[in-house]
Parts: C-alpha cells; sequence; structure tokens
C-alpha cells in the first residue's frame, strides 16, 4: 500500500472531480494521504477534507512566500488546528529564496517561529527549501540542538523531526539532515531524466529515511509528466527507486508506508 506523504487536493485544479477522485484512491493501492497547508486558505481547506475522508490527514503551515501576511494570531490559529487528532505536522515551511524580491529576514523570522510551535506542540515538520540551502541547514541544526536540550528525545522528536520536502539538493546537504533524523521526500522528479541529482540522493540514502509524496497537483512523474498529478501517480516513483536501489517495488511500498506512519505518529 502506498502513502502519499505530501498533496494538496485543496487546489482549484481538483474542483471539478476531486470527490470522484478521493473516492477511487483506495482502488489504486493508495492507503493515506497528508493533505498539506500552504497559505492560511489552504490550511482550512486541508481541515475539512481530513474531516470528511477518514483517509486524509491534514498539516498546517505557511509556506515562506506568504510568511510577509503572517502575524501572531496566524501562529494561535494554526496552533488550534494542531490539537485536532487528524492533524499531523506543521507544514509546508521554510525558506523560498527563488525569486528576487523574497524577503529573506522575513521567511527566516516566520520559519523559527513555526519550528518553535512544532516543538510546543510536538509535531513533526515538513521543510520546503528551494535555492536556500545554507540557510536552511543552518536553521534546522540549531533547531535540532534545542530540541535535544529541551530533552525532546524522550517524545521521539528529537529523533524524528520531520521531511525535507521536494528533495533538490545534494547527497553531502542529504546526509546532514538524515544524521538529524529527517526523511528524504521523493516525488515525481526521480522519474525525469534532468533528475540526476536526485537520483543519486536516493542511491546514498537509507530506504529508511525515504518517503514517498507527489506535491500534486505539481510534479506529475514519467511518463505523464506535464498533466495534472495524483497519488496514483506515486507507483512510477515506486518503480524508479525499486530500479535504484535494485529492490522489489513491493518492499519499496512496504517500507516507506512504515517510514510515514512513523514520521506522522499514526502507530500510536
Amino acid at each position: 500500500m502506498i502513502f502519499d506523504t505530501h498533496a494538496h487536493y485543496d487546489d482549484e485544479r481538483f474542483n471539478e472531480d476531486r470527490e470522484e477522485l478521493l473516492a477511487n484512491l483506495k482502488n489504486e493501492n493508495v492507503a493515506a494521504v497528508v493533505n498539506v497547508g500552504a497559505t492560511f486558505k489552504g490550511c482550512a481547506s486541508s481541515m475539512v477534507l481530513a474531516g470528511r475522508w477518514d483517509f486524509i490527514y491534514a498539516a498546517v503551515g505557511i509556506h515562506p512566500d506568504d510568511a510577509p501576511f503572517m502575524d501572531e494570531d496566524t501562529i494561535a490559529k494554526l496552533r488550534m488546528w494542531l490539537s485536532e487528532p487528524k492533524c499531523v505536522a506543521v507544514g509546508e515551511i521554510g525558506l523560498d529564496y527563488s525569486r528576487e524580491d523574497a524577503d529573506r529576514e522575513c521567511q527566516k523570522f516566520w520559519f523559527k517561529r513555526q519550528l518553535t510551535l512544532a516543538k510546543e506542540e510536538n509535531k513533526p515538520v515538513i521543510i520546503h527549501s528551494r535555492d536556500a540551502a545554507e540557510d536552511t541547514l543552518a536553521i534546522l541544526k540549531d533547531y535540532h540542538r534545542e530540541l535535544k536540550e529541551a530533552g525532546e528525545e524522550r517524545s521521539g522528536l528529537f529523533k524524528n523531526p520531520g521531511v525535507i520536502h521536494c528533495f533538490s539538493y545534494g547527497t553531502e546537504i542529504a546526509r546532514e539532515y538524515v544524521k538529524m533524523g529527517f526523511f528524504i521526500g521523493v516525488g515525481g522528479v526521480s522519474t525525469f531524466k534532468n533528475g540526476r541529482k536526485l537520483k543519486e540522493v536516493i542511491a546514498d540514502t537509507p530506504l529508511e529515511n525515504i518517503i514517498l509524496e507527489t506535491d500534486c497537483p505539481y510534479l506529475a512523474p514519467v511518463p505523464v509528466r506535464g498533466s495534472r498529478n495524483y497519488s496514483g501517480n506515486i507507483r512510477y516513483v515506486v518503480d524508479a527507486i525499486s530500479e535504484i536501489k535494485g529492490a522489489k517495488a513491493e518492499e519499496i511500498e512496504n517500507i516507506t508506508f512504515e517510514n510515514a506512519k512513523k514520521m506522522y505518529r499514526l502507530n500510536q
């Protein structure tokens, strides 16, 4: 069975057939999905979806692009949602320096603030990092050290702090995250011809530190690249990992499923 750890089914591109598509996912070997908030509206929609579907969970957090619109009222609302049983993580949060006008200091401030919220609420984090490798790693190293100093290893958060979503850096950086207990999020890019760097990371990273994701409706894998992505397409990602690792597809599915349950604490 497949666990799609990062989806955006609240996106308007699913408006016409969302109910039908979600109802059919279990027939496509998809047993669980986390719908991830990126905007305030997206967080609210994720909570609605998690309340409606038994196999869907929610994550709430504000994407770095929306950091300038955050305030402490936003944090209070996120905290309220995080108290709900089906809200399993803080995310997606992080840094994105891909735009020339990105307010880096603002992004870093609210990234750190949401990390603090995750620590206070004992939730894993879903990290977005684009063109911001150095700052993201530095902040998360500080965060991991804070968890240790706070004794969070007793709750499991120190050993299992979250995932680096849609991982886009090299093997050396991946190793640093794995040392801290982070999972590496792998999706459609693993099937791309220009996805060499991610393929190297997959080859180098233990399966016990990899989880599957779509980021749908984005990043559809080959052979459906360019179309609207959805959780059923993860089978192509499984095949790509299977080829790289020299392991059976069933083994990939089983291990990554258990990894996702561990990260989101669904075994408890």
